[in-house]
């Protein structure tokens, strides 16, 4: 978390219009991602560009305003992150949500992720 916070702080004194961080909450426990992600969105909010590569698609998503939906080196889907995170495939598959009450056996999931309806 430090680590992440001292790179973060060097990138800035350079005062940069673009920011790329590439998973800044890898190996953190979940209060320091919180911690990185405000910080995060307070970059933006200081008018600074955030190019953002990230696995944790429920932070990333909850704070970007665009997103790209990465699956095997090409892009499956994108638009804007209010978009994605209403999306049937991406609640189930990155957010870990599916339908109230709906139980399906471990089979069932395995062979629906691999038909995924994106790269049907």
């Amino acid at each position: 978390g430090e680590q992440q916070m001292l790179a973060i702080a060097r990138a800035l004194m350079a005062e940069p219009r673009l920011l790329l961080l590439d998973e800044p909450s890898m190996g953190l426990a979940p209060l320091m991602v919180a911690k990185i992600f405000d910080i995060v969105r307070e970059i933006a909010a200081r008018g600074v560009t955030i190019l953002l590569v990230e696995q944790n698609a429920r932070a990333a998503l909850g704070i970007a305003h665009h997103g790209f939906l990465m699956e095997g080196g090409r892009v499956v889907l994108e638009g804007p992150a209010e978009t994605l995170r209403a999306n049937e495939d991406v609640k189930e598959f990155y957010l870990g949500l599916t339908a109230v009450g709906e139980k399906r056996s471990y089979r069932e999931v395995k062979h629906y992720k691999r038909r995924k309806r994106w790269l049907s």
